[in-house]
């Protein structure tokens, strides 16, 4: 064999071993640069923890949420926790609850939806005029990770928005998504649009209207899963949770928590 063609064999071996390489790199960094294709729905979820420690979450939930700047816990060394009710819809228990945080003191976020605002105005704007925080829950409570398009998107928060801004002069800058899902699509549209997006550290199943008179066990669930930074989800359409509220806040303040708004929210 001459040396030439030894030459021209090396040569093609090395733009093939180069062609190889680079293909190998391109997929690693798109597959490292985001754990979301597009439009893949993220439904949230985390792992209780004991002994009052702050939870565990899935990297693939944070990841995103992560990248847009949203949050769902604060700061850990801080013996903080962040109120938030969702306010689907009415049914009966806001006034009390509002009462409470009045009583007591203590600031929340209420995320609330298109109809919600139409049936319940005289409610929405009482939470404005008492100090707490009014959310965007989307105008029509649909998954926005389903939102194919950045328009629709758009038109579930600024259609609420603009309702909420023509009736009490107040802007929204918190949005929390309904079903505690998203998607990489949606988080960049809504981002866009200078929200930032609200999940949370604790929940339990609190909204769901044929499980309540369990006022015991939802103090217990509650109160045993205080944590340092939390945010925590409560229902507002949940009879229980509007009747051990005081009681909720009397011992997370006994055991040297402090209600903070989400403006205050520390990393």
């Amino acid at each position: 064999m001459s040396k030439n063609s030894n030459i021209f064999i090396c040569i093609f071996f090395l733009m093939a071993i180069i062609t190889i390489w680079s293909f190998c790199f391109k997929q690693i960094a798109v597959e490292t640069s985001s754990n979301y294709n597009n439009h893949e729905v993220c439904a949230w979820g985390l792992v209780r923890a004991k002994e009052n420690n702050q939870p565990s979450f899935s990297n693939k939930h944070t990841d995103l949420l992560d990248a847009y700047n949203g949050i769902y816990i604060g700061n850990k060394e801080e013996k903080s926790i962040y109120l938030t009710f969702d306010e689907g819809y009415e049914n009966g228990y806001t006034q009390k609850i509002l009462d409470v945080l009045n009583k007591m003191n203590v600031p929340a976020a209420f995320f609330i939806t298109g109809d919600y605002i139409k049936r319940n105005e005289d409610l929405v704007k009482r939470m404005i005029d008492e100090g707490h925080i009014v959310g965007n829950h989307t105008m029509n409570h649909p998954s926005v990770a389903n939102l194919k398009s950045e328009v629709k998107v758009e038109e579930e928060l600024l259609e609420l928005e603009k309702v909420v801004m023509d009736k009490f002069g107040y802007k929204m800058t918190y949005f929390r998504p309904p079903k505690g899902e998203y998607s990489q699509y949606a988080m960049e549209c809504i981002n866009k649009l200078g929200y930032t997006t609200v999940l949370w550290s604790f929940a339990y199943d609190d909204w769901d209207v044929n499980k309540q008179n369990r006022e015991e066990y939802a103090k217990k669930i509650i109160i045993n899963n205080f944590h340092n930074g939390s945010i925590m989800l409560l229902h507002a359409v949940s009879k229980d949770n509007a009747n051990i509220l005081e009681d909720i806040i009397k011992k997370a303040k006994e055991e040297g928590y402090v209600f903070k708004s989400l403006d205050e929210f520390k990393r």
